[in-house]
């Protein structure tokens, strides 16, 4: 499901207009955003938490020259989810 279809999919089921829902959803997608890059969880009760995963810096190889590069840390958005959802994905 992409975020069209997911507003389209909230537009059948409730009396809002389009661009209510849009930005709505938007709201939603930003404020999970700017808690993971602030460094904090989003916990969403029955569906799961999302968290943010570091990586350290280690070393890689270029698979088009061969050369031995060294990858940056980073850090990644995680998602693990709730005891309900995953009972639910496999009834």
């Amino acid at each position: 499901m992409t975020k069209k279809e997911l507003i389209e999919e909230i537009l059948t089921n409730e009396d809002i207009s389009k661009t209510q829902c849009e930005d709505i959803v938007n709201t939603i997608f930003e404020k999970i955003g700017n808690e993971l890059a602030s460094g904090k969880e989003v916990s969403i009760a029955g569906f799961g938490k999302f968290g943010i995963s570091e990586r350290s810096s280690r070393e890689g190889v270029n698979p088009s020259t061969g050369e031995k590069i060294t990858i940056k840390a980073s850090k990644s958005a995680k998602f693990k989810p709730a005891k309900q959802l995953k009972e639910s994905l496999n009834k």
